[in-house]
């Protein structure tokens, strides 16, 4: 059995996505969960001891497990992540080039029909899903932040 397909249905159960799912070097497992409200220590905890008990079970061999959330730079991989990311700056990575550029910075506009909508510097492209290499997430972190107001004493 595929082991991505033995973990998502128990992760579903538990109220998690599984974003990625890696395999290293020496025996090491890593997996990357998230939830609508985030991903807290406690939360990597219990997947952990979860996914520990069924590998067990299901005798999957690994030698370390190791949950985490998948960051403020969360990698998009499934149609849905870019309708559910509406809205947010992503960088996108092409296999080829489209018009001439493999890379792409821009906020996610959604997904419809296999085909990406990315506004790109106040431009709308169109990139069909299969192109595309990777994704993710992008936080810019040099956009000032609108601090509140204090009241004055």
């Amino acid at each position: 059995m595929d082991l991505q397909t033995l973990i998502e249905p128990t992760l579903a159960g538990m109220g998690y996505e599984l974003v990625a799912l890696e395999r290293a070097g020496a025996g090491l497992l890593r997996l990357y969960i998230d939830k609508p409200e985030g991903i807290v220590v406690e939360d990597c905890v219990r997947v952990s001891n979860q996914l520990t008990r069924m590998f067990l079970v299901e005798n999957v061999d690994y030698e370390r497990l190791e949950v985490s959330s998948p960051g403020m730079d969360r990698p998009l991989v499934k149609a849905a992540d870019f309708v559910r990311f509406a809205g947010e700056r992503a960088l996108v990575k092409l296999h080829a080039p489209l018009d001439g550029r493999k890379r792409f910075i821009g906020i996610l506009q959604g997904e419809m029909d296999g085909v990406l909508q990315l506004e790109v510097d106040a431009v709308m492209v169109s990139i069909p899903l299969v192109d595309i290499d990777s994704a993710r997430l992008s936080p810019n972190f040099d956009k000032p932040t609108k601090k509140p107001a204090r009241a004055k004493k």
